[in-house]
């Protein structure tokens, strides 16, 4: 393989080789990092997560398939672990040439002959059995170590559902554990654009009813005339609060659903759905609103 890119660059901040594979796990059709044989790579380019962990482990793996002498650009903005990027690498044994441009720190160096500690940071960052959630999980997914406390109010007021139905947004599976724990639901579609949530859901279901998706529910086709969606709609984009984000998961399950259906979903208070579930259903009841969360039922 002659190059790798991890992320999307904004235009024009950072020069990415023809033909990159992409190896982000959140960019559908990508390759995935973990499985490319080590010093298989010519050159790398990557735009760091903002995680510690997450960091520390997707340079690991850069540097672990690079090819001994070969080049890897790694920045993030300054705010988001940019600031702290050249010490991470120099902790991997690289001698390493920092500039800052456009509120990023850019990192240049040639892959050593032998890195130091990317075993321990791989090992970090890899995917594991959560004793505190009781599930597979791995650092990066959203609410990686622990119950999101807006997930864990839906799962406390879910009523038990029946039928054919969803869950947008799955990440590792935990919403859909307690929608499986009614005999009554007969099929449950779980979706979501992270691979390493994927990957981790497709272990927690151990359910012939369950069928786990990577993919972006903006574009995923086959589902029509569902009994019920649940779920805890995203509000960010690339790090970014993205209003319409939200918006847009509410508009999807009304059209996912059958004349009657049912949508529970939860979203920060602030998050100003209301219309759009007004617009969208025949009618929705905020089922709980407290703790900086609200619970809404709606009817398709």
């Amino acid at each position: 393989m002659t190059a790798i890119l991890y992320g999307v660059p904004a235009p024009g901040l950072a020069e990415v080789p023809a033909g990159a594979v992409q190896v982000s796990p959140l960019i559908l059709g990508s390759q995935d990092l973990a499985v490319l044989a080590d010093a298989s790579v010519d050159r790398a380019v990557v735009l760091a997560p903002g995680g510690a962990i997450e960091r520390d482990y997707v340079l690991a793996q850069a540097l672990r398939v690079l090819k001994p002498g070969a080049p890897l650009l790694a920045f993030a903005p300054k705010d988001k672990g940019g600031s702290r990027l050249k010490k991470t690498l120099e902790g991997f044994g690289c001698r390493v040439g920092e500039d800052a441009r456009k509120h990023h720190r850019f990192c240049h160096l040639a892959r050593p002959e032998a890195p130091t500690g990317l075993a321990e940071a791989i090992a970090a960052g890899a995917p594991r059995l959560s004793p505190a959630l009781g599930v597979w999980t791995q650092p990066g997914v959203f609410s990686w170590d622990r119950l999101d406390a807006g997930s864990g109010k839906l799962i406390e007021l879910l009523p038990p559902l029946a039928g054919r139905g969803a869950d947008l947004g799955c990440g590792v599976g935990l919403l859909a554990q307690r929608v499986l724990a009614a005999p009554a639901v007969t099929e449950l579609t779980c979706v979501d654009v992270d691979r390493r949530a994927v990957d981790c859901a497709r272990h927690n279901l151990d359910d012939p009813r369950a069928t786990v998706i990577w993919g972006d529910v903006r574009r995923v086709d086959g589902l029509a005339d569902l009994d019920f969606v649940v779920m805890n709609p995203p509000f960010h984009d690339g790090g970014t609060e993205d209003r319409n984000l939200g918006v847009a998961f509410v508009e999807i399950a009304a059209r996912l659903l059958r004349k009657g259906g049912i949508c529970w979903l939860v979203a920060n208070r602030h998050l100003p759905y209301e219309a759009s579930l007004a617009s969208a259903f025949t009618a929705f009841e905020v089922r709980h609103d407290g703790g900086g969360y609200k619970v809404i039922e709606a009817r398709r």
